[in-house]
């Protein structure tokens, strides 16, 4: 190879590098808002329980919600939750042809928000880990 096909060839290559960067750093940035989001809304679903009349101190119990793709997914999503002192159970879900299968795991709980955003978040890193989705909670 001569002088200026070397150049441009590692032009080439340095400029897919900056690309596969911005998408990686543009990635975590859209993981770290979704996040940031959800702690959000678990904070402001924890004071409106309370405004309600819910003691913070008292256990209630406490619905999860997951999307997911396959009966495979529900199994190993099941048997993790059910470890971790989850009641579970699965349902198709007609018509919903990308994540045709809906996991409510339920356990009784205290509404302080660190223990809620941590249940959060492991719910959505399960559900990111099957390709599924976390759709929030309820009390």
């Amino acid at each position: 190879m001569d002088v200026p096909h070397a150049l441009i060839a590692v032009a080439v290559v340095g400029v897919i590098i900056l690309i596969a960067g911005y998408f990686r750093v543009r990635k975590a940035l859209q993981q770290q808002r979704s996040l940031e989001h959800h702690e959000n809304w678990d904070e402001m679903m924890v004071k409106r329980l309370r405004a309600e009349g819910y003691h913070p101190f008292n256990e209630y119990p406490v619905d999860f919600f997951l999307a997911l793709k396959d009966q495979a997914s529900c199994d190993e999503v099941r048997a993790r939750l059910e470890r971790e002192g989850f009641a579970v159970d699965v349902k198709p879900i007609e018509n919903a042809s990308e994540l045709p299968f809906s996991l409510h795991a339920s356990k009784a709980m205290r509404l302080i928000v660190p223990d809620i955003q941590a249940v959060s978040r492991h719910m959505t890193e399960m559900a990111e880990e099957f390709q599924g989705r976390y759709d929030r909670w309820a009390a």
